[in-house]
C-alpha cells in the first residue's frame, strides 16, 4: 500500500460540516455532467452516471436529484465553469482550491479575499499545481472478491493502488479502495462495470507529493483559512500540503 492509502488514512477525506453543502456540490455536479455529457440518461452518460452514485452513497434526496436534473436539462440554465485556484497558507503550505461557479467574478474576489484575510496570498495558474498527483478513485463493495486478483485484472486499466479499507464501525462492511492516474478514470469505471461490480462512490482528488508539519498554533492558522474556502458555496474541494 502506497502514498494514496496513507493519505487517505491520515486524511479521512474530512466530511462536510453541513448536509446542505454536500447536496449544493453534488447538485452541481449533476448539472455539469448533463451539460457536458449532452443526456440526462445515465446509461449513455458514464460522468452523470458516477455523480449519481455518488448522490446514493451520500443519501441525497430523490427529490433533490430530480430538481437538480430538471435544473441541468432547462435550456435558459447556464452550466457552471469549473476553475482551479492556486495559493499559499501562512507558513508556506500550498493550498489547491476546485470551484465550480456560475459568476467567475463573484468567486475570484471571494477566494482572494480568503487568502487575504487569513495572512496567505493568492498565486497564478502552476503556482502550486504541481505540487499535488491528480489522482481518480473508486470505492466499491467487497462482498467475495479477491483483492490480489482483482488489481491484477485492473493494472490493465490503469490501477495503481487497490486496498482493503478500514472499517468504521463493528457494522459496517469491508469496501475496497482504488487510485488510479487521472486520465485511467474512463477506463476504471468500464472495467468494473463490466465485471459487475457495485460502485459505491468514484471522483477525482489531488494527493501531495510532500506535506510539511506545522505546531499545533500554525496549524489553526492554516485552518482557517480552508476553513472559510469549503464554507464557500462556490468551493467544490479544497486541498493541502499540511500534514
Amino acid at each position: 500500500m502506497g502514498r494514496a492509502f496513507e493519505f487517505r488514512k491520515g486524511r479521512k477525506l474530512k466530511r462536510w460540516a453541513h448536509m446542505a453543502k454536500t447536496f449544493t456540490r453534488l447538485g452541481k455536479d449533476i448539472v455539469i455532467a448533463i451539460k457536458e455529457g449532452g443526456s440526462s440518461d445515465p446509461d449513455s452518460n458514464s460522468r452523470l452516471r458516477a455523480v449519481l452514485q455518488n448522490c446514493k452513497a451520500e443519501n441525497m434526496p430523490k427529490e433533490n436529484i430530480e430538481r437538480a436534473i430538471k435544473r441541468a436539462t432547462d435550456k435558459d440554465t447556464s452550466s457552471y465553469d469549473e476553475k482551479l485556484f492556486e495559493g499559499y497558507a501562512p507558513h508556506g503550505i500550498a493550498v489547491l482550491v476546485e470551484t465550480a461557479t456560475d459568476n467567475n467574478n463573484r468567486t475570484v474576489a471571494n477566494v482572494r479575499s480568503y487568502f487575504n484575510k487569513c495572512n496567505g496570498s493568492l498565486g497564478t495558474s502552476g503556482s502550486v499545481e504541481f505540487m499535488f498527483e491528480h489522482k481518480c478513485h473508486f470505492k466499491i463493495a467487497k462482498g467475495e472478491l479477491d483483492i490480489e486478483e482483482l488489481e491484477l485484472e485492473l493494472i490493465d486499466f490503469g490501477a495503481e493502488e487497490v486496498f482493503v479499507e478500514e472499517a468504521e464501525n463493528d457494522e459496517d462492511t469491508e469496501k475496497i479502495m482504488i487510485y488510479g492516474e487521472f486520465k485511467s478514470f474512463g477506463s476504471l469505471q468500464k472495467a468494473l462495470e463490466d465485471m459487475g461490480v457495485e460502485i459505491i462512490s468514484s471522483g477525482l482528488e489531488r494527493i501531495p507529493t510532500t506535506t510539511k508539519k506545522l505546531t499545533p498554533e500554525q496549524e489553526e492558522e492554516v485552518d482557517k483559512l480552508i476553513e472559510k474556502l469549503e464554507e464557500d458555496d462556490d468551493v467544490q474541494s479544497v486541498y493541502h500540503t499540511m500534514e
